[in-house]
């Protein structure tokens, strides 16, 4: 007899393996959690590995603020060669001779990405336009126009250099395309290229000590259910750069039913973490200037119909 499925909340930071979809990362981690919701955010190729914020019950409210932070990736990249797809998913497309340059030269032209820039999204993306994915229209041999769009690049770091190859660190803001990224700065060095491998490390605070690795998540599984959701964290952890708000016991009654409610503020505004007491986690609201916290995200726990602790 089929288990029902059980309110679970909190985060688990994947370290996606290679070959398989975000989605399917997710759904096999959420069966072992037998999770009613579940959630991710930031998307990666099923070609690229690393850190996918995998979000369950509660915590699936987070996924939009994580949409928003930084990231960070290891990237390999192929030179000489260039295919449709902008990876080794790809048809190889283009071939040039690649440039005999030295260390210090390619680690020039990097640098001259840090900043910000405008990139145009590939054909073989997510993005839609007029209703349509990018990479479907792409499969049917046509393109089309696409806007660019600003990025920045925060930092970069040429971590080797072995023939063809060049691997390279970056941390850059959201909407960046590393596809675009690996074949803008062999276009500067006069030749084309491809990503053949990217890691994703970071996303946001979150750093690569927290990432679990799928057989890490199966082994805790087999132990018992427990043990694997011992690993969960909580949402508001998340968010660590947002103001923090405490309020007493009444006002987080009201705050929770959906009501503003008044407190001490020290001219502080935008968007905070409201917990009771400064111990309980409650959810997301938005404060003036005036001292009025309204409430944007509540974070009821599922399993006790009470706030997520």
């Amino acid at each position: 007899m089929k288990r029902d499925a059980d309110p679970v909340d909190g985060l688990l930071l994947l370290n996606k393996p290679f070959g398989i979809t975000s989605n399917k990362a997710l759904q096999i981690v959420r069966k072992l959690l037998n999770a009613r919701k579940a959630g991710h955010t930031g998307s990666l190729d099923p070609a690229a590995t690393g850190m996918l914020p995998l979000c369950f019950g509660e915590a699936t409210k987070v996924c939009a603020y994580l949409l928003n932070a930084d990231k960070s990736y290891c990237v390999t990249i192929k030179l000489g060669l260039g295919t449709n797809t902008g990876d080794g998913d790809g048809q190889v497309s283009v071939t040039m001779p690649v440039p005999e340059m030295s260390t210090e030269q390619w680690n020039e032209i990097m640098q001259g990405f840090v900043g910000e820039s405008m990139q145009i999204p590939p054909m073989y993306s997510a993005l839609k336009i007029d209703g349509k994915r990018l990479y479907e229209i792409a499969r049917k041999g046509e393109t089309v126009d696409r806007k660019p769009r600003l990025i920045q690049i925060y930092r970069i770091e040429l971590l080797e250099q072995v023939g063809a190859r060049l691997v390279f660190r970056v941390r850059c803001s959201k909407g960046t395309y590393i596809r675009v990224l690996a074949e803008d700065i062999a276009k500067k060095a006069g030749t084309v290229a491809y990503t053949e491998r990217l890691h994703r490390e970071t996303v946001g605070d979150f750093e690569i000590n927290h990432m679990l690795d799928m057989t890490v998540i199966e082994a805790l599984a087999a132990k018992g259910i427990d043990s694997l959701r011992s690993k969960l964290l909580p949402a508001d952890i998340a968010l660590p750069n947002m103001l923090k708000v405490s309020i007493k016991a009444d006002n987080a009654l009201r705050f929770c039913g959906g009501q503003a409610v008044r407190i001490q503020t020290d001219g502080r505004e935008g968007l905070a973490k409201v917990y009771e007491l400064g111990q309980q986690f409650l959810g997301v609201g938005e404060l003036s200037k005036e001292g009025i916290l309204s409430p944007r995200r509540i974070f009821l726990s599922q399993e006790k119909n009470s706030v997520i602790i």
